[in-house]
């Protein structure tokens, strides 16, 4: 029985350890947390933020005011895209005697390697 009550004893006394680490451990997350919020950061637990809410009413009218402006960006952007496809270059076409020159050549390179080889 003697055993059991030091066993008991020992237990006791890492459980009152590890609350004071517990308690250590939240100190220092709440110093970290005021330094956070001092920073101006506005992130809290989670990443959330608060104290910036905004009306449905502002809301539109931000979305309104960015669609406007892709809009802007998008027709801006459209007349350069349509020269580009307007203005496609004219596809060349060789002549005969060009390639039969071109194989002339390419066989005079091919027996040079092979005589080297």
């Amino acid at each position: 029985m003697s055993s059991l009550s030091t066993v008991l004893q020992q237990l006791q006394q890492e459980r009152t350890q590890a609350q004071q680490q517990v308690e250590k451990l939240n100190s220092a997350i709440s110093v970290i947390e005021g330094l956070v919020g001092r920073n101006g950061s506005g992130a809290t637990n989670n990443g959330a933020r608060t104290g910036r809410t905004v009306s449905a009413a502002s809301r539109r009218k931000m979305a309104q005011a960015q669609k406007a402006r892709w809009a802007r960006v998008r027709q801006e952007a459209q007349p350069a895209a349509a020269e580009k496809t307007s203005a496609a270059p004219v596809k060349r076409t060789m002549s005969v005697a060009a390639r039969r020159k071109i194989a002339m050549f390419q066989r005079a390179r091919w027996a040079k390697l092979k005589k080297a080889a």
